[in-house]
């Protein structure tokens, strides 16, 4: 059988696995062995699946695809901590995912959740690919699996800010999310996966009235609509009010998470004084977690402010702060474009 008429065992949650081994006629236990083999081993030889019975083995080679991405390169940062991964997905489109261990020995994974992307927001570089696919449930969490087996390390933090739009591939991107949560996947906690958005509002309500309990990240990266406007065309069909109105409906709904709101400060952009005081004053009307980013240089059109106009604009933030949270997030792997805002692929 052609890999075209293969079925992607790969991606399935327990539901769809047990749906398919009722199918194929093998009892419904059988397919929480096939969970917990393909997502907390996360094998792709079912010949090492020892208590799967010979002829589910062969229905399975012959029929299913448990390999949806190849390995193409892995490029080390200068610290040895931070790694980029290139893969092929089976259509022939590429993706990259950054691994990255702290000091502590935690291990954060970045994973893309589409090839491209056609948002369009001026200062990203995958932006200037376009969209070429969305990635299949399958193909979002081998990206973890590869990394996790190539590194020999456990997962401890999951973050969708890799390649594309996570919303816009929102029904792949939720199902891949719930299995490395179950116990029986990767048993990552819910709080450990963030899903970070340009802000697509009616997706944003649908994840909030589903309840979902992973962590929700909004890219703002300006303080008023007319900054956002020329350098996120997104913000004319869902402007800054929209967003916040979003962190109200979230705040009320959850009353122990907050939404983060991750601003990436260029130089002469967003980077003043005046931008800060501003910015505060959106985010002093919901509770709510600001992360400042230092831009990623990528082709030289956008520059990242001094270390003074970085100190500077946080400590106005602080100086206005009533009601949040405020993180620094210093990128990794800047040295080999594996930082925010710097994955792309030119194909």
């Amino acid at each position: 059988m052609s890999n075209s008429n293969k079925i992607f065992l790969k991606g399935m949650d327990l539901p769809e696995l047990e749906v398919w081994c009722k199918l194929n006629n093998f009892l419904p236990f059988r397919a929480k062995q096939l969970y917990e083999w393909l997502y907390c081993h996360g094998s792709e030889d079912v010949s090492v699946m020892t208590n799967i019975p010979n002829n589910c083995i062969e229905i399975i080679q012959e029929q299913c695809i448990l390999s949806t991405l190849e390995l193409i390169s892995k490029t080390v940062a200068q610290n040895k901590k931070t790694i980029k991964f290139l893969f092929k997905t089976i259509n022939g489109n590429f993706i990259e995912s950054v691994s990255m261990v702290d000091e502590a020995d935690r291990h954060t994974v970045c994973i893309s959740s589409q090839s491209g992307c056609n948002l369009g927001c001026d200062f990203c570089a995958t932006a200037k690919m376009g969209l070429l696919q969305n990635l299949s449930t399958g193909e979002i969490l081998d990206q973890l699996i590869i990394i996790r087996r190539l590194s020999g390390l456990a997962i401890n933090n999951v973050v969708y800010m890799g390649m594309g739009e996570p919303f816009l591939n929102y029904d792949n991107v939720i199902k891949s999310a719930n299995i490395l949560n179950n116990k029986k996947g990767f048993n990552i906690s819910a709080q450990k996966i963030t899903i970070s958005t340009v802000g697509i509002v009616p997706k944003i309500k649908r994840f909030i009235e589903e309840k979902n309990k992973f962590g929700l990240a909004i890219s703002l990266n300006a303080s008023n609509d007319l900054t956002r406007n020329n350098i996120m065309p997104i913000n004319k069909k869902w402007p800054i009010a929209d967003l916040i109105n979003m962190n109200k409906m979230y705040v009320k709904n959850n009353k122990r998470g907050k939404i983060t709101f991750e601003y990436v400060i260029m130089d002469g952009i967003n980077s003043s004084v005046s931008d800060a005081t501003e910015l505060s004053r959106i985010l002093n009307s919901a509770k709510c977690k600001v992360n400042i980013i230092p831009y990623n240089e990528t082709d030289g059109k956008y520059k990242r402010p001094s270390d003074t106009t970085i100190k500077e604009f946080i400590d106005t933030l602080y100086l206005y702060n009533k009601n949040f949270q405020i993180l620094v997030r210093w990128s990794n792997g800047l040295d080999i474009d594996a930082g925010c805002g710097q994955l792309a692929v030119v194909q």
